[in-house]
């Protein structure tokens, strides 16, 4: 095998590595799970939810090869089992859940802004610990699509009462965003 010369230490390399596998697996569940409320989703807002949740879910797949291929750009190989998925995700499945589309909605938009939150943490170990500019670049426009997704299903809910504790009025526990 021939030795990666792209001005990283092999450290620096696998810290990366890991970093884009743990996204890799955080993106791999919420396909899933943005793909399972595509099918179980009804009533009146079913044709809305049903449209946007296909195009996000096919926006993610895509996002999922991308972080697969960048990890290979760096000479590692990416996490490629449901086994792995599930041990390096931030993301949390809820098995057996049949919900309402708001609360769907609702779980929808709590895990993007999760994401954000690790890709923002991820970007900053990039270019700091790392000195891994292209990967943050990646990491940083992969940021930017959640933060869309997260937008558009915000303002699905937007509007709705909002409770002293940040929770959506109706909602199962599910947080509003923290963001001021």
């Amino acid at each position: 095998m021939l030795k990666i010369n792209i001005g990283l230490t092999e450290e620096q390399r696998q810290g990366v590595i890991q970093l884009l596998n743990t996204s890799l697996a955080d993106a791999y569940v919420l396909v899933v799970k943005t793909k399972k409320y595509h099918w179980d989703v009804v009533g009146p807002q079913f044709m809305t939810l049903h449209k946007v949740w296909q195009e996000q879910y096919e926006t993610l797949t895509l996002n999922i090869d991308a972080y697969a291929e960048r990890v290979r750009h760096l000479g590692g190989y990416p996490v490629g089992t449901m086994e792995g998925f599930l041990e390096l995700a931030t993301l949390e499945e809820h098995p057996g859940d049949l919900l309402n589309a708001t609360t769907m909605v609702e779980r929808l938009v709590y895990d993007h802004e999760l994401v954000i939150r690790n890709l923002r943490l991820a970007i900053d170990k990039c270019s700091g610990d790392f000195h891994d500019e292209g990967t943050a670049d990646f990491l940083t426009g992969l940021m930017e699509a959640h933060e869309e997704m997260a937008w558009m299903l915000r303002s699905f809910i937007e509007g709705q009462a909002v409770e002293a504790d940040g929770k959506i009025a109706g909602s199962h526990g599910v947080p509003t965003s923290t963001y001021v």
